[in-house]
């Protein structure tokens, strides 16, 4: 059977055990049970819970990632298959330097999708889009996230070491929601679930990555691609002190990999991508 054939037949199952495309969490936002922390390492931390809500809430499981960026600094990795047409990079190909490592944003075929800079040199120039938002770290290791307008500016200041675009942004200005992910007919599919990658930032600057798992049939079923919708994101991340959020790639490409010890802990996904993002100590 092919993986797509499979991965339909899980989502199909998912639904259906969710009470189907009408089942909905309530007009709150999502809330956590027991939240779980561990810390790997200084500047690093580890949550687990799942979600105590109706619906949904029971089957969905989440895992944070906090990190300082005091600590810690984002890098861009790349890897494409032999043949230059799909990509092939996945958290298992993060090297030991790596205290973390998740899948970045959007991108089409090999491409990244908008803006992409890696070790200082841009690879790709800005895309337009306006509920994206770009990752921007700068030489010294200091983070931001950034609607698309203030992408100008931030080019021709100079400093940018590591930079990527995404879409869509979950969370703008002061923790607001974007219209586009609560209104039918925006361009957004609203009531769409998936599963969910995101990176955020606290008011004290501090960055927090989100990824969702399906928890509903157990470890082995936790990469199928259903759960929270774009809107409910935003409101589990909010809850969270979360200020400004961008979604990363979600669905199939989502994953996650933390290191403690040598050891690594993995959320691994079904599909390989051409860009990951690696955590690294400062």
């Amino acid at each position: 059977m092919r993986r797509f054939g499979l991965v339909s037949i899980l989502a199909g199952t998912a639904a259906l055990l969710m009470g189907g495309r009408g089942a909905r969490y309530p007009a709150d936002a999502p809330a956590l049970g027991k939240l779980q922390w561990e810390t790997p390492r200084a500047g690093v931390a580890l949550g687990t819970a799942t979600l105590a809500a109706g619906g949904e809430g029971r089957w969905t499981r989440v895992i944070l990632l906090r990190l300082d960026p005091a600590v810690a600094r984002l890098e861009l990795a790349t890897h494409l298959n032999p043949e230059l047409t799909t990509g092939a990079w996945t958290v298992d190909d993060a090297p030991g330097r790596a205290l973390a490592a998740f899948n970045a944003g959007q991108f089409s075929g090999i491409a990244p999708w908008g803006w992409t800079v890696m070790n200082g040199l841009e690879l790709r120039p800005p895309a337009t889009g306006p509920l994206s938002m770009a990752v921007i770290a700068d030489s010294a290791g200091h983070v931001r996230l950034v609607p698309p307008d203030s992408i100008a500016a931030a080019r021709a200041a100079g400093g940018v070491a590591t930079a990527f675009q995404s879409y869509p942004a979950l969370l703008v200005g002061n923790a607001e929601i974007p219209t586009q992910l609560t209104t039918e007919g925006q361009g957004v599919a609203v009531h769409h679930r998936d599963a969910r990658l995101a990176l955020g930032q606290l008011a004290d600057g501090s960055l927090l990555v989100l990824l969702t798992r399906f928890d509903g049939i157990g470890e082995v079923g936790g990469a199928i691609p259903f759960g929270l919708t774009l809107a409910e994101t935003s409101q589990l991340l909010r809850s969270l002190g979360v200020v400004r959020a961008v979604a990363l790639d979600g669905g199939i490409s989502a994953q996650l990999m933390v290191r403690e010890d040598g050891s690594a802990q993995a959320w691994r996904a079904w599909r390989k991508v051409p860009v990951g993002v690696l955590v690294t100590a400062r």
